[in-house]
């Protein structure tokens, strides 16, 4: 099995709701590496590497969010692996 890269853009209401410790939670819980941050324009920007079962799984996730968000549109777009070694929140 190879890891894969995936970069991630959630909209909707999903800044202030606890989306990106809880992402950070699930994230270890499924073994993957890479980041998120809240972007400008009120988004989350993950990036996330694993094997495609666990970011499968990590993707649909992403759809639901956390109890207090609400979820518009999940994109998902390949990338070139970065070899993380842990998930991080970056905070701006």
């Amino acid at each position: 099995m190879s890891k894969i890269h995936l970069d991630i853009r959630i909209t909707g209401k999903v800044q202030a709701v606890t989306f990106r410790e809880t992402t950070k939670y699930v994230a270890d819980q499924l073994g993957i590496k890479g980041l998120i941050r809240n972007e400008k324009d009120g988004s989350v920007y993950i990036e996330a590497e694993a094997e495609q079962w666990e970011l499968d799984s990590f993707i649909e996730w992403c759809n639901d969010g956390p109890d207090r968000a609400n979820v518009e549109h999940c994109e998902v777009t390949p990338g070139e692996v970065k070899d993380f070694k842990d998930f991080v929140i970056l905070k701006k």
